[in-house]
C-alpha cells in the first residue's frame, strides 16, 4: 500500500512539474529574465546564469511557485539535466529567494 502511495505521489509530482515547466517559450521576457544588465549574456546573479545555461533551453522561469514546489521540481530535474549540487543550489536561490 505504501509503495502504491509513493508511486502515485511521484507520478503526480512529475505531471505537475511537466505542466508547470512545459509552457511554450514566448518572445517576451518573463519577469525573472528581466534582471539582466545591458549585455544579455552577462548577469549579476549566478543562479540566473545557471538557469539560462541549463533550464532555459526548454523552460521559462516560473512566475508563481512556492519554495517547496521549486525544491521538489529541482530534485527531479537535477537528475535529468545532470546538474551539480552547487548548480542546483544556485538555481534554487534564483527561483525561490
Amino acid at each position: 500500500m505504501r509503495t502504491l502511495f509513493l508511486t502515485l505521489l511521484l507520478i503526480w509530482l512529475l505531471g505537475y512539474s511537466l505542466k508547470v515547466f512545459a509552457t511554450p517559450q514566448t518572445a517576451t521576457p518573463t519577469p525573472k529574465a528581466s534582471k539582466t544588465t545591458a549585455n544579455k549574456n552577462t548577469t549579476s546573479d549566478p543562479g540566473e546564469q545557471k538557469f539560462k545555461e541549463n533550464c532555459a533551453r526548454c523552460h521559462n522561469a516560473p512566475d508563481s511557485l512556492s519554495p517547496r514546489e521549486v525544491k521538489a521540481v529541482m530534485q527531479h530535474m537535477r537528475v535529468r539535466a545532470m546538474l551539480s549540487a552547487e548548480d542546483e543550489q544556485l538555481i534554487l536561490k534564483y527561483l525561490a529567494p
